[in-house]
C-alpha cells in the first residue's frame, strides 16, 4: 500500500448551535485508502466539562492533539480557578497547531460547547486557521453532502431535539454517498446543565420520525 494512501483519511463530523445548546455527531469509520481500518473509532472527545473537540483526519494526531489540550486546560483551571472559555481552548489550539507549519497535524477540528459566554462552536484547520461559526458547521470528506441537508434545513430557533435531529439526518445523507463515511453514529449534545452522549435507540428514534 503507497504510504500516502495510509494518511488520506475520510469522515464527517458535524457541530450546529441550538439556542443555548450544542450539538455534536460524527460516524464512526476510520480508513486508510480504500480499507475499512476500524468501524469504531471514537472521532468525539469531551476536552473539558461542557467543551468537546470533533475530529477528522489522521487519527494519531488527533488523539495526541486531545491529549495535549486536556492537560493544559486541567492546568489552566488549577492556575486560574475557573475553566477555560470556548474561545480560549480554540485559540490555545490553533496556537499549537500553527506553531507545527513544517510538519502539521494533519486534522480538522470543530470546537464546541458552553462557557459563561452561552454557546460556541469554531472550525479549525492543519494550520491553525480559527473560525468561530455561529450556526452549523461540518468537517471531513463527506462534509459537502452534509451541508447539503444542513443548509436546508438549520434555522436558528431549532430546539436542541430538533437540531440533534438535523445533525443526524445530515450525517446518515453523507454516509450514503461517502465511502470513507459510515458504521454507526455518535452524537453528544451540551447544554448549561450538562454533557449527554445520546443512546443508540434516541438516535434510531430521532432518525425515523424526521
Amino acid at each position: 500500500m503507497d504510504i500516502m494512501d495510509q494518511v488520506k483519511k475520510g469522515t464527517t463530523t458535524i457541530g450546529l448551535i441550538c439556542g443555548e445548546s450544542v450539538v455534536l455527531a460524527s460516524e464512526k469509520r476510520a480508513t486508510m485508502g480504500s480499507f475499512i481500518a476500524s468501524k469504531t473509532a471514537k472521532k468525539i472527545y469531551l476536552v473539558d466539562d461542557l467543551i468537546a473537540m470533533t475530529t477528522a483526519g489522521i487519527v494519531g494526531d488527533a488523539q495526541a492533539l486531545v491529549r495535549i489540550m486536556t492537560v493544559e486546560l486541567q492546568l489552566y483551571k488549577i492556575r486560574r480557578n475557573e475553566p477555560m472559555t470556548v474561545k480560549g481552548i480554540s485559540t490555545l489550539l490553533s496556537n499549537v497547531m500553527n506553531g507545527q507549519r513544517y510538519y502539521p497535524y494533519i486534522v480538522q477540528l470543530l470546537i464546541g460547547g458552553i462557557d459563561r459566554n452561552g454557546a460556541h462552536l469554531y472550525t479549525i484547520d492543519p494550520f491553525g486557521g480559527n473560525t468561530e461559526e455561529s450556526e452549523i458547521a461540518a468537517t471531513g470528506s463527506g462534509s459537502p453532502i452534509a451541508y447539503g441537508v444542513l443548509e436546508n434545513r438549520y434555522t436558528k430557533d431549532l430546539s436542541l431535539e430538533k437540531g440533534t435531529s438535523l445533525a443526524i439526518q445530515a450525517l446518515y445523507s453523507a454516509i450514503k454517498r461517502d465511502s470513507a463515511s459510515g458504521e454507526a453514529i455518535e452524537v453528544v449534545t451540551i447544554t448549561k446543565e450538562k454533557y449527554e452522549s445520546i443512546s443508540e435507540e434516541k438516535i434510531k428514534e430521532l432518525r425515523t420520525s424526521s
